[in-house]
């Protein structure tokens, strides 16, 4: 135990004598990299200055929508309410207040012009490619008077559109002449379903309710309005059968691939024989079907 201390009195006395070396000193962490600036917005963002109200010089139709063109287009074709269009749009508020632009996230929209706000539909048909215009879109046109959600756009509101392109919607189908009734040809089940093939199908199976299925179709009311189309829109729709109205879910089990039928749905078995919100159809409803493939 006496060596074990003497020993370590002695090193510490040797260490005592030595040069301290000159302690380390801590590496500094690196600079922070610069905080990510927020995008500024491209020029000619701010709100108009007459974001308020419509000028005196504006363009105003029966329906109360308002617009100025800004830039002339260079085309001379203008939009149909079924053809799709590319955009570049800003939204503002009549306070000022910017709600949303395609502009600022650096991407056109398209869109099928009917598929939009009303004042959208109306407004963006007076236009031609190339060209820019302000709108004024009052409330009825637009989202009406309250927010339909949390911050949402309301009252009137003003949107600067330039129209980049038109892609023609393909021809719309005829009204059918048998549009108003079921003729005594047509074959009806016990739930009253009436229905007519228009052009056998060269497949063999039927599907079920349970099946997911590919068609395309049209629908009018009896007096031969249409309501839809995806013909119109040129892109078949695909969906289970059973999450659909009942006149689809039975109807379209009678078909088989390559069928095109025309069927008469009563209210009981479509939207009912009320008027819906949205203007939804009501009532006996003619759809002519395709079914283009039964997916499993």
């Amino acid at each position: 135990m006496q060596y074990i201390t003497t020993t370590m009195f002695m090193a510490m006395l040797a260490c005592s004598s030595c040069k301290k070396e000159p302690e380390a000193k801590p590496t500094p962490p690196p600079p922070r990299p610069p905080a990510a600036k927020a995008p500024e917005e491209p020029k000619g963002l701010p709100a108009p200055a007459d974001v308020a109200a419509a000028p005196a010089d504006a363009e105003k139709t029966a329906s109360g929508l308002a617009s100025k063109v800004l830039t002339k287009g260079t085309a001379t074709a203008h939009p149909g309410a079924e053809d799709t269009v590319k955009v570049h749009y800003t939204g503002w508020m009549t306070d000022g207040k910017k709600f949303d632009s395609s502009v600022m996230r650096g991407e056109p929209l398209e869109f099928p012009l009917n598929g939009v706000i009303k004042g959208w539909t109306e407004g963006v048909q007076l236009m031609v490619v190339g060209e820019k215009r302000r709108f004024w879109i009052p409330a009825n046109l637009a989202y009406g008077d309250t927010p339909r959600r949390p911050g949402g756009p309301f009252g009137t509101l003003v949107f600067d559109v330039e129209l980049l392109g038109i892609t023609k919607a393909p021809p719309a189908p005829a009204v059918p002449t048998d549009v108003a009734a079921a003729p005594k040809n047509a074959k009806k089940t016990d739930s009253g379903l009436a229905y007519r093939v228009l052009t056998k199908g060269k497949g063999k199976v039927h599907p079920t309710a349970d099946n997911v299925v590919k068609v395309h179709y049209s629908g009018w009311t009896t007096d031969g309005k249409r309501f839809d189309s995806s013909v119109v829109r040129g892109q078949p729709a695909e969906f289970p059968l059973k999450g659909v109205i009942k006149g689809w879910t039975e109807g379209v089990q009678l078909m088989v691939e390559g069928e095109k039928t025309r069927f008469w749905i009563p209210g009981k078995m479509a939207y009912g024989d009320e008027p819906g919100p949205g203007g939804r159809p009501f009532g006996l409803l003619v759809f002519d079907i395709e079914l283009i493939e039964i997916k499993k």
